[in-house]
């Protein structure tokens, strides 16, 4: 009994394996778009250069790391071509390209400072894609993709992300209820859903499903649903409609709420604990 005990106590000491605090955080990143291989030679964008040069100051030799969502996360280093100009050069990996999940976040697009911390928040979170959804309550339908996708490719550098999320275009609910594969899971977050608990109800569909399952996370705009998109939404099949609780929440807080509570039963927060033996 006593040996027993000890091993069990010895195995819960021992740190779990590649667990994210060892992340080197204070490294800087960046997001490319071109091929990562050893020895390449990358040249920035004028926008990539100012910020290497002007931003983080950096110069000739100091170390960045580049990723690209393909080729996985690699060494460089910044060799000066002018005084106002460098290339930055590859020289190995330093960890492999891991697949995204597929998980898309459509939301209903809100005013800029919010849409640009929901973006943000659903590329730290995971979410695969994301998608804006024009209902008949959302309060803004003139998206700026581009203001977007620097916010998206932000997070991504910030958090030590291999992927950045994929923006797709604009579209109207029942459109893209309409492009949704058939069995594809979608998580409807409706405040007037009379299921009170959301995570038993995730488990029950993780329980059945076995493994991953694809899965959409749609949120409307604040003021909801109305009848008739709601009506819209549960004719299709697969379809979990949940309430995040007793209290109303601002569209960019559910975001957070529900892809937490998604990645945690449904999604990589699960598989990733599970690897590492982590204990709680």
């Amino acid at each position: 009994m006593a040996r027993e005990a000890t091993r069990r106590l010895r195995q819960f000491r021992t740190p779990p394996r590649k667990i994210l605090s060892s992340y080197d955080f204070a490294a800087q990143r960046l997001f490319v778009k071109v091929e990562l291989a050893e020895g390449a030679r990358v040249t920035p964008d004028s926008g990539a250069q100012n910020y290497i040069l002007n931003v983080l100051r950096l110069g000739e030799g100091d170390p960045l790391l580049l990723f690209n969502g393909r080729d996985g996360e690699w060494r460089a280093r910044v060799s000066m071509v002018s005084r106002r100009a460098a290339d930055l050069v590859v020289e190995r990996r330093m960890r492999e390209q891991t697949a995204a999940g597929d998980l898309e976040y459509a939301f209903a697009p809100l005013k800029q400072a919010r849409l640009d911390y929901m973006v943000q928040k659903a590329a730290e979170m995971g979410a695969a894609r994301l998608t804006p959804v024009i209902t008949r309550r959302t309060q803004v339908r003139k998206i700026n993709g581009d203001r977007l996708r620097a916010n998206i490719i932000e997070a991504a550098e910030q958090c030590g992300l291999l992927n950045a999320p994929e923006l797709a275009d604009a579209l109207g609910l029942e459109s893209w209820l309409e492009k949704l594969p058939p069995q594809r899971l979608v998580i409807f977050c409706d405040e007037d859903a009379e299921l009170s608990n959301p995570v038993e109800a995730l488990r029950r569909v993780a329980a059945a499903a076995g493994e991953a399952v694809p899965v959409s996370v749609l949120i409307g705009p604040e003021g909801g649903f109305d009848d008739v998109e709601r009506s819209l939404v549960l004719r299709r099949p697969h379809v979990l409609r949940i309430s995040l609780g007793p209290r109303i929440l601002r569209a960019d807080t559910a975001a957070v709420a529900a892809l937490a509570l998604v990645q945690a039963v449904l999604g990589d927060w699960r598989q990733d604990l599970s690897k590492a033996g982590r204990m709680y």
